[in-house]
């Protein structure tokens, strides 16, 4: 018996019923990412010009063994290497965590701040990105604020040639200062910014654990692990941040959404700080703390 002939839009349409089948989340944006990975097409593509092209080969087995990873559990960014954030294409390796939508929120904040002191010729605003990744905080601020100057710090030395990649990716790269270390160790003892922003590891170590397998089993849990209560990392950024802020500065920090009152509870503690309303991301959850030095 002849072997069936396979258009990419039969196989598109089998794929994302099987992946349904297989309790998959998102099984037809999943069919259709991989596909046109494996295409070498865009995804508008397979719905277009290329739904009745018949699949080669090659393209068969390329979108085969994609499927399978992504049915044990591995995430479709990691597969395809890039993650869109704040309408940016960014590359994405196991060795950062992979830009998440709410994340955009810490973006939005700083730039809301930003943009009125750059219009009333303010000097360049200052801002370092602690825990930086993929860079995703630090080129897309880069890109929104021409003027600024931005220095980018990662402990992981794999994260931040991945950093470097997206801002040279979006023309950044010069604009970029990255540093290898742990917060704010590795900067010169009176340097000064006017925005600190991070992301940092903030999920109780024993959670986890509880976490879905694509984020337990393939993210960097040094981007997760936020120690016991999943504040760590969170109360030194606070407290070593105090020192790093010029007066009015802002500090501007992704939480957990259940976090909200314990973070606030800590800066509040802090005679240093001015404690905003908390911004809620795209759910209408808690997640990012604005606090102003004093």
């Amino acid at each position: 018996m002849a072997e069936q002939t396979w258009t990419l839009g039969a196989l598109l349409d089998w794929t994302a019923k099987h992946l349904s089948q297989k309790g998959i989340e998102y099984p037809r944006l999943d069919a259709e990412v991989l596909l046109a990975h494996a295409a070498g097409c865009k995804r508008i593509d397979l719905y277009g010009t290329r739904f009745a092209d018949v699949a080669t080969a090659e393209q068969r087995q390329k979108y085969r063994e994609l499927i399978q990873k992504r049915i044990e559990g591995c995430p479709v960014a990691y597969l395809v290497g890039n993650k869109e954030f704040f309408g940016l294409g960014f590359t994405v390796t196991p060795a950062v965590l992979i830009p998440r939508p709410d994340t955009e929120h810490v973006v939005m904040e700083c730039v809301a701040l930003a943009k009125p002191a750059a219009a009333k010729s303010a000097p360049a605003p200052r801002i370092v990105d602690i825990g930086t990744g993929s860079g995703n905080l630090a080129v897309t601020l880069a890109r929104e604020l021409p003027q600024a100057a931005v220095t980018a710090i990662d402990r992981s030395p794999d994260a931040l040639a991945v950093a470097r990649h997206n801002a040279s990716r979006h023309g950044v790269a010069e604009r970029i200062r990255f540093l290898e270390g742990d917060l704010f160790g590795t900067l010169p003892p009176d340097e000064r910014f006017d925005f600190v922003v991070s992301n940092p590891p903030y999920i109780p170590h024993d959670e986890i654990a509880k976490l879905p397998v694509g984020v337990r089993s393939y993210e960097p849990h040094q981007a997760l692990d936020g120690g016991p209560d999943g504040f760590a990392v969170f109360r030194r950024l606070v407290e070593e941040g105090r020192s790093r802020l010029h007066p009015g500065g802002w500090l501007i920090v992704e939480i957990g959404a259940p976090q909200e009152a314990t973070a606030r509870q800590h800066v509040e503690a802090m005679p240093d700080y001015e404690l905003a309303a908390t911004v809620r991301d795209y759910s209408g959850h808690p997640r990012v703390l604005k606090a102003r030095r004093r």
